[in-house]
Formats: structure tokens, C-alpha cells, sequence
């Protein structure tokens, strides 16, 4: 029971904590409560997962809204932006985040390739900047149970279009094995199993037996 050396955590061609940020956007009011494509209590449940699994990871994370600042829409919602923190909310009048100079200052001053993404809607606000992230060059994954769509088909479409493009489709809880990776790494064990509980998935209880 002998683990691989560690490979050069930069150049993996897998997520590690050293080589990807996570990029959220528009996870406000309006966005969420117009979601159809998956539950609503689903779809928070794992975008705050997800955060949880950035921040104890220490990923740099940037939270984008839009249209907040002119009064239109409302901040990002209370039970995600409690996970977040000292991070600051670039606000914009652009659909596509990419389109907008804040915004992408902020991606590239992350100094990471690789981009978890969530975003509402997934055939607008996560669509657009992932294909232009893909062109610009930056690995991208859209964390598909962190998305939602105004209707099924809107969703699974926009997704299809992404997937084609170059994104690569994962799970929030994938992202949270992946950054792990080994279960040697006891310094990350527990947050790890931590989150996973607090989500409230029965994949996290049973987990519980790592922390012993």
C-alpha cells in the first residue's frame, strides 16, 4: 500500500489545489429561483459545497453578479456569499462576464490555466465565457450539478455546445476527490470528509471512517 510520489502539482494534467482557481458568476435571486432544471435546494446545496471545497483547498476563487450596482438585480444569495468571505464581487452590466474588463483582469490574476466554473444560467452566463475561456486558451470545467438552466433542455443543450467546444464536464464532488486525490494527504483529510457531510449527500457519511 504504497502511494506514487506526488507529481509536480503545476503540471498535472488533473485539478490540484496549486494549478486551478474557481470561478463563480450570478448566482443571485433571480437567476436561482428561475432555475427549472434542477431543484433549487439542490442546485445551492452544491454551489456551497463547491465554494467549501475551494476555499479549504485554497483555491483563488472569483465571484462574479451582474447588475447590481444599477439597481436592477440583488447580491449574490446569502447562503453562498456566507462562504465567501474577504472575496470581493466584480459587478457587471455584460451577459457574458468575458466581456468585461474587471472580470477578466481578475481570471488572469489568478495565474491558473485551469477554471472550475458554475455560473446561472448555464445557456447564457456559464455558455459564454467558457467558450471564450476555451479559445483564449484556458482548460475549463463546468461543475454541471453547481448549474442550472431556465428550462432542461436549455440546460442540457448549452452543456452539449460546451462539452463540443473543449470543456470538461464534472461533478462538485469530483472536483473534491480530485484535489485530494489520496487519502495519505492527511493534512486536507478532514475538510475534505467535512464538507462532503455538511452537503448532506449519504456519500460524505459515509466517509466519516477516514477521520479515525
Amino acid at each position: 500500500m504504497t502511494s506514487m510520489p506526488r507529481r509536480d502539482p503545476e503540471a498535472d494534467h488533473l485539478l490540484t489545489p496549486e494549478n486551478s482557481a474557481l470561478i463563480l458568476i450570478d448566482y443571485q435571486p433571480p437567476q436561482i429561483y428561475t432555475v427549472r432544471s434542477m431543484p433549487t435546494g439542490d442546485l445551492i446545496g452544491n454551489v456551497v459545497a463547491l465554494a467549501r471545497t475551494a476555499r479549504r483547498f485554497g483555491l483563488p476563487i472569483v465571484l462574479s453578479t451582474v447588475n447590481v450596482e444599477t439597481g436592477v438585480n440583488e447580491e449574490t444569495v446569502p447562503q453562498l456569499r456566507g462562504e465567501l468571505s474577504g472575496i470581493p464581487s466584480i459587478d457587471r452590466t455584460s451577459i457574458n462576464s468575458w466581456e468585461d474588463r474587471e472580470f477578466v483582469d481578475a481570471v488572469k490574476a489568478t495565474g491558473r490555466r485551469k477554471l472550475i466554473i458554475g455560473a446561472l444560467w448555464t445557456e447564457a452566463c456559464l455558455l459564454f465565457p467558457t467558450l471564450d475561456a476555451l479559445r483564449e486558451g484556458y482548460e475549463v470545467y463546468p461543475v454541471v450539478d453547481a448549474l442550472g438552466g431556465t428550462t432542461v433542455e436549455s440546460h442540457r443543450s448549452s452543456l452539449a455546445r460546451v462539452h463540443q467546444a473543449g470543456a470538461q464536464l464534472t461533478t462538485w464532488n469530483s472536483v473534491a476527490c480530485e484535489l485530494q486525490r489520496d487519502w495519505a494527504r492527511r493534512e486536507t483529510v478532514q475538510d475534505f470528509v467535512k464538507t462532503a457531510k455538511e452537503q448532506g449527500d449519504a456519500w460524505g457519511w459515509y466517509l466519516t471512517f477516514t477521520e479515525s
